[in-house]
């Protein structure tokens, strides 16, 4: 199992990125959140790895963090979630943000992700709730379904799932309403 890669950044898209070691060149694919974290070509990258093997492929798919592979290791292991459903969902929010979605039954997070539907995420939700439920604290005030309701509006206007989900993490955590929060991200990603 490949978990762990430190080499220079060969190429580098909008799907993946290669990273080259001793020679050998690794394809590994994420998501936009992750990319453009990524150094640019030619420099140095230590990113941590999930390595999905089927029937017809092998893939390698990275991440910043060890939480990062641990929480798409348990959405890739509920029936109806593969590794691009996982990719996605990792996408809409951090770990922590998700954990406290699902904890809070929260669907809007994930029945944006292409390939969720209600189904699958009641489905996701109800497997992993019990188990997170144990570790997760619930924050008060209703943060999580606010966010949610933010991006949701956010995307249904057209902006990139990806954009949304960052510039929501960048507002201020006292920001409380949808309201607010909606215009507080119009005006960064208007910018953009």
């Amino acid at each position: 199992m490949i978990s762990h890669l430190e080499g220079k950044i060969l190429d580098k898209n909008d799907k993946f990125f290669v990273v080259d070691i001793n020679g050998v060149g690794y394809k590994v694919f994420s998501h936009s959140g992750i990319l453009v974290k990524i150094p640019e070509i030619g420099q140095t990258v230590k990113i941590w790895t999930h390595l999905c093997v089927r029937e017809d492929a092998m893939d390698l798919y990275g991440f910043l963090n060890n939480e990062e592979v641990d929480f798409f290791e348990t959405l890739i292991s509920i029936s109806g979630i593969g590794p691009r459903s996982a990719l996605g969902i990792l996408e809409v929010a951090p770990v922590s943000g998700l954990k406290q979605a699902i904890v809070s039954e929260d669907e809007t997070f994930f029945t944006k992700v292409s390939g969720i539907g209600r189904k699958t995420a009641q489905r996701l939700i109800l497997e992993l709730k019990t188990k997170l439920a144990k570790t997760v604290v619930l924050e008060k005030g209703g943060r999580f379904k606010e966010m949610g309701d933010a991006f949701e509006a956010l995307v249904s206007l057209g902006y990139k799932a990806g954009d949304v989900r960052n510039i929501l993490n960048e507002l201020p955590k006292e920001m409380e309403s949808v309201e607010d929060k909606v215009k507080a991200a119009l005006k960064k990603l208007g910018r953009g």
